[in-house]
């Protein structure tokens, strides 16, 4: 027995404690100066990614303070009800508190006040290293370096202040601060619902070092009975589970579909390679396996329950979303010498600050884009993540297959998820545009990047790429009269006398349109007929299909089944120039894994010769 072991055992700490070390002081400051390494040269970064939903919930907050989340935003060219949000409502209570205080969404104080987290999760991880690490100053740093803690920390998303909770709540709890670590525990609840992994994981760690404590077993049960009070509370004052919306919006959107799922599973596993620089993970894997006590196996057990729950729940393979095991993976890692430590921690670091300065110039392009746009007419904002500055102008989020009109313009990203909408009557002319290509070579996402750091578009944690990371352009609608007299779906001329509801051409030959769809015809000399050509497939539950030209009704038709029709009109007279024909159907639906509302499917539509 070493000397450790026996001042260990006749310490009277509890089983699984450590004896404080000397120099906590100086270590504390060193991680805190870390922190601020990593953060303050970020202090000035823009709005990103999923930002603009939880600003939401701070905006609505000045209004219902207690339920940030009874408001909808635009997501992917549709309303949504934000009791869907895939997290509790403590981030938006943080950005609300902020706005309230501050009187206005500003890049520099929030990253400031945020900072906090960061802190929080640095002294909780400490706290932890004193007593699972050999080395807690190298545990603590290498947490401080790994990517998604350097680059998601500069977000105002839920991840970091969630991690902070998270920490927090197991250090306190393997100190046996019940009281603290429950407070901690319901703050995780209330930014993530994964807070309920902890519940086994501190199963085990009561099992293996406490088993006899009541009052441990007892906090162990916080996370999932305060998500079930929040939830309850949120069913009895607006008649709605947050949960049951939530689920809803999973299916609509068909995010749990096998392929998804897979997909998550394989770049969860590849972003798990990369909490630490890679080259540490064998020599600690040998380290773990050589010890085998009860030290390692809560750590070890921390990594595969979380990482098995987060297979389950998650679904895009978000580095972020692994940062819940970064510290058992860093006290782990921090058994090796320390030479390979400094290495790895220096390889990690560089690593991490170049993708958190990729990620700056990202999002700093689309701040840039909207100051420099001089805009006079409405504005339309195609897509998502790039939209709060534009919107902070006056700008608009479109909605899928809207109706835009001659002397709107519409500012659209190729990288982030635009939708279809249609200009008819109206042209598209260029009139302002920008590539956003950071001046390192290394990418997060990008148009032609295999990353799926944040966003599913391949099987890499990064990428080394010099392309650029989108394009933006912004479009101004002007006039144009429509010059087909009878429309084809696949004519060069649809997308410019296509008003609504008509969604991109498939087959080379036809469209789906939704509930209801209007179309710009050139009006002929003679009076003539109006005529509809579709088709109702196999899935589609429409089965009445109505025509109306300027508004009035000119034929409808009831249907027995699914087929192709001809739906006809008698012949009709106007003294106007060009003409507005609209098509209803009774009922749409939607397919698995796609989020538009179809109706049926056409192929022509005019007046017959």
């Amino acid at each position: 027995m070493d000397t450790r072991t026996a001042s260990h055992q006749n310490s009277g700490l509890k089983p699984g404690a450590r004896l404080p070390r000397p120099g906590i002081r100086w270590q504390l400051a060193l991680a805190a100066a870390v922190v601020l390494l990593i953060r303050l040269p970020f202090l000035n970064q823009a709005v990103q990614g999923d930002d603009v939903y939880f600003l939401a919930g701070a905006e609505h907050a000045q209004i219902e303070p207690l339920h940030p989340n009874h408001t909808s935003y635009m997501f992917l060219g549709e309303v949504v009800d934000m009791r869907g949000h895939p997290h509790p409502p403590f981030d938006s209570w943080f950005l609300g508190l902020l706005l309230a205080a501050i009187g206005d969404i500003r890049e520099l104080p929030f990253h400031a006040a945020y900072i906090l987290f960061s802190l929080i999760a640095a002294v909780s991880m400490l706290s932890l290293a004193q007593r699972f690490s050999p080395q807690p100053l190298w545990a603590t740093l290498l947490f401080l370096a790994v990517p998604a803690f350097v680059i998601n920390g500069n977000s105002f998303e839920s991840d970091v202040p969630f991690l902070a909770f998270w920490m927090a709540a197991v250090a306190l709890f393997a100190a046996g601060r019940w009281v603290w670590s429950a407070i901690a525990l319901i703050l995780a609840s209330m930014t993530a619902f994964q807070a309920v992994f902890l519940t086994p994981i501190l199963w085990l760690h009561v099992w293996l070092y406490c088993r006899r404590s009541r009052p441990a077993w007892m906090v162990t049960l916080v996370p999932p009975l305060t998500i079930a009070v929040w939830q309850f509370c949120e069913r009895l004052s607006t008649g709605m589970l947050p949960a049951c919306v939530l689920s809803g919006y999973m299916d609509r959107y068909g995010w749990q579909v096998l392929q998804i799922k897979l997909h998550n599973s394989v770049m969860l596993a590849i972003h798990s390679l990369w909490i630490v620089f890679p080259l540490l993970l064998p020599l600690a894997i040998l380290a773990s396996w050589k010890r085998r006590d009860r030290d390692t196996l809560i750590l070890v057990a921390w990594i595969a329950i979380f990482f098995a729950g987060a297979l389950v729940v998650f679904f895009a393979g978000s580095a972020r979303y692994l940062l819940p095991i970064a510290a058992p993976v860093c006290l782990l890692v921090s058994r090796i010498r320390p030479k390979w430590l400094a290495l790895g921690f220096a390889c990690q670091l560089a690593l991490s600050l170049s993708l958190a300065v990729v990620n700056y110039q990202h999002w700093d392009g689309y701040r840039r884009f909207a100051e420099s746009l001089k805009a006079n007419g409405r504005v339309w904002i195609n897509g998502e993540w790039f939209r709060y500055y534009l919107e902070a102008a006056g700008g608009l989020p479109i909605k899928r297959g809207q109706a835009v009109r001659a002397g709107d313009i519409v500012v659209s990203s190729e990288l982030a998820y635009p939708v279809q909408f249609t200009h008819g009557g109206g042209a598209l002319t260029r009139i302002a545009e920008m590539e956003i290509r950071p001046s390192i070579p290394l990418r997060l996402i990008a148009l032609d990047a295999k990353s799926a750091y944040s966003a599913a578009t391949g099987f890499r944690p990064f990428d080394v790429s010099s392309g650029p990371i989108d394009r933006l352009h912004a479009d101004l609608v002007v006039d144009r009269l429509p010059t087909l007299s009878i429309l084809p779906m696949n004519a060069p001329e649809a997308s410019a006398q296509i008003v609504s509801g008509i969604y991109e051409l498939e087959g080379v030959r036809w469209r789906w349109m939704g509930e209801r769809a209007a179309i710009l015809l050139k009006t002929p000399p003679q009076p003539q007929a109006l005529e509809l050509s579709f088709t109702i497939p196999d899935a589609a539950p429409a089965r009445r299909v109505t025509m109306l030209l300027e508004g009035r009704e000119v034929a409808a038709n009831t249907y027995p089944g699914p087929g192709s029709y001809k739906l006809k009109s008698s012949p009709q007279a106007l003294n106007t120039p060009t003409s507005t024909i609209t098509i209803t159907v009774d009922k749409a639906f939607s397919a698995p894994g796609d989020a538009r509302r179809l109706g049926v499917i056409l192929t022509e539509v005019g007046f017959a010769k």
